[in-house]
C-alpha cells in the first residue's frame, strides 16, 4: 500500500503577508512526515511529527506562539488516535510545555486514559520528563502581536501508512482570548479529531461547532459508507452553514489514499504528499 500524508496550518483569516510562510511551514511539516512514511514509519509516527513541527513555529496557533486567553495565559489542547485499533491519547488545557501533542501521545501509550487535563496534565508532563517552557517566547511574541487581528486556528496532520493504518493529531492554542479553563473540540475524540479504519480526520476553525456535530467522526464514517473524502467534507461544510454554521475547516484522508480538504473561511493552508508524487503540493486556500 502507498503512504500519503496531509496537514493544515489553522482555517482563518490569513494575513497576505504570512501567507508564504504558511505555506512553507505546513509543507515542511509534511516532508518530516513524508520521510518518516518513504522508511515505512508508522502514521502515527509521521502525524505525530507533523505536528510537532507546526508547534514549534511561531506562525501556527499550536505550541510556540499559541493564542492568549484573557488572563493572558497560554493554555493547549492536543490529542492523537490510531485508525486500526482507535487508541487515542489527549490533553487539555495544558500549559508551559512546548509539545503538548507529545503529551497526548504519552497519556495513550502510557496511561489507561483518554484525556487528562489542567493541573493533572502538567504534572504527567512533568512526570513524563517534559521541562518546563514559556509558549511565549519573545520570537513568539512578536508573531502573536502580528497575528491577534486575524483567527488563525488550529493545527492537524493525517497519515496513512505502509501497512494500511491511518492516524490523525490536531492541535491548538484554541480561541484568541477565550475564556480561562475554555477547552475547544481538538482534544475531544470524533470532534476535532478522529481516525478508524476507514478514513482519518483533523478539523479547525471554531470548535464549538465540531463539538455539537461530532464533526471528525461523521466525516469518517461518511467515508466509511463510501462516499469520497472530498465530497464528504464538502457535504458537511454545506450541511453546517443550513444549521449551526460553517467556520470551520477539515482535511480528510481515506485508507485508499483519498484526500479531502474543505473549508468555509477566508484560508486554510495545508499541504499533502502521496507516494509516487515527486514533491509535496501546497496551497493557501482551496
Amino acid at each position: 500500500m502507498q503512504w500519503a500524508v496531509l496537514v493544515h496550518g489553522g482555517a482563518g483569516e490569513w494575513q497576505p503577508k504570512d501567507e508564504a510562510a504558511a505555506v512553507g511551514g505546513t509543507t515542511a511539516a509534511v516532508r518530516t512526515a513524508a520521510d518518516i512514511l518513504a522508511k515505512s514509519g508508522t502514521a502515527l509516527d509521521a502525524v505525530v511529527a507533523a505536528v510537532v513541527a507546526l508547534e514549534d513555529d511561531p506562525l501556527f496557533n499550536a505550541g510556540t506562539g499559541a493564542a492568549l486567553n484573557r488572563d493572558g495565559d497560554v493554555e493547549m489542547d492536543a490529542s492523537v488516535m490510531c485508525g486500526h485499533d482507535l487508541r487515542c491519547g489527549a490533553v487539555a488545557g495544558l500549559r508551559r510545555v512546548r509539545n503538548p501533542v507529545l503529551v497526548a501521545w504519552h497519556v495513550m501509550e502510557r496511561t489507561p486514559h483518554v484525556m487528562l487535563a489542567g493541573e493533572g496534565a502538567l504534572r504527567f508532563a512533568r512526570g513524563e520528563g517534559f521541562a518546563d517552557y514559556d509558549p511565549l517566547t519573545q520570537r513568539a511574541r512578536d508573531a502573536w502581536l502580528r497575528k491577534r487581528a486575524s483567527a488563525y486556528g488550529t493545527v492537524g496532520a493525517v497519515a496513512l501508512d505502509r501497512h494500511g493504518r491511518l492516524a490523525a493529531a490536531t492541535s491548538t492554542g484554541g480561541v484568541t482570548l477565550k475564556l480561562p479553563g475554555r477547552i475547544g473540540d481538538s482534544p475531544i475524540p470524533g470532534a476535532g479529531n478522529y481516525a478508524h479504519a476507514a478514513a482519518a480526520c483533523s478539523a479547525t476553525g471554531h470548535g464549538e461547532l465540531m463539538m455539537r456535530l461530532v464533526a471528525a467522526k461523521d466525516l469518517c464514517d461518511r467515508v466509511a459508507h463510501g462516499e469520497h473524502p472530498q465530497a464528504a467534507a464538502e457535504a458537511l461544510l454545506r450541511e453546517m452553514a443550513a444549521s449551526v454554521g460553517a467556520e470551520a475547516g477539515f482535511i480528510l484522508l481515506s485508507r485508499a489514499g483519498g484526500l479531502g480538504v474543505a473549508h468555509r473561511t477566508a484560508s486554510m493552508p495545508h499541504a499533502w504528499w502521496r507516494e509516487g508524487d515527486p514533491a509535496p503540493s501546497a496551497r493557501v486556500r482551496c
